[in-house]
């Protein structure tokens, strides 16, 4: 299984390491959080925990939840929810807690997902995308690292492979602003930051996703 991209686009460990942090989580007590915000229902309905097969003591997860909606949740063990109000000592509320429009677009939104289940075919249009960028910057002679998993990638532009948030401050933050504004000028819209992830959607399968990768290796070759 390959490593997941993190919500900043950077490298998670393999679950190998992910099952040793949940062991040793659990010898020591400690209480291991997943956040989910950006994973969450776009590599699986489960997230990255039903990819790795690891269960977290808590999740976070955003907007997703109300199918795009201002709404975020978090949730776990038990013992630790219990510990909220009503039953526990600790008050949370907020302004849009349980609103009835979010958790009917949030459950819509799975439903679809159950009747589509468009996961491989997201994956295959990231690695569709993954394959073009690594072609574009090895034929340009520019060294880059392409993490990439389901609709999820980020493309580093450096000469140090990138595994974790030291090595990935060493990308070519002003090289990448040059593609990013080659893009834009296109059509293709990447985030600005050279640090962040990029999110592929069912709405950009076919021709789009297609014109998308010849929009940004045509970017790349004009370096």
């Amino acid at each position: 299984m390959e490593p997941y991209p993190a919500n900043v686009g950077l490298i998670l460990p393999d679950p190998g390491f992910l099952s040793f942090l949940r062991d040793v989580c659990t010898q020591q007590g400690t209480v291991l959080i997943f956040d989910e915000v950006m994973t969450g229902f776009r590599l699986a309905k489960g997230g990255v925990q039903e990819l790795a097969g690891i269960t977290p003591d808590l999740t976070t997860l955003g907007k997703i939840i109300g199918g795009g909606l201002p709404v975020g949740a978090f949730g776990g063990r038990a013992d630790i929810m219990d510990m909220l109000a009503p039953l526990g000592p600790v008050y949370q509320a907020g302004t849009l807690s349980g609103n009835s429009l979010a958790m009917a677009a949030g459950i819509a939104a799975l439903r679809l997902l159950e009747e589509i289940n468009p996961y491989a075919r997201l994956d295959q249009m990231g690695r569709q995308v993954r394959d073009a960028l690594q072609d574009a910057t090895r034929a340009k002679g520019i060294p880059a690292t392409v993490p990439q998993t389901g609709s999820m990638f980020s493309l580093y532009l450096s000469a140090t492979p990138v595994g974790d948030y030291a090595t990935a401050l060493q990308t070519d933050a002003k090289l990448f602003g040059k593609l990013f504004h080659a893009c834009l000028s296109k059509g293709v819209y990447l985030p600005p930051s050279a640090y962040e992830a990029c999110f592929i959607s069912t709405a950009h399968e076919g021709s789009a996703i297609d014109r998308a990768c010849d929009i940004m290796s045509e970017a790349i070759r004009s370096l």
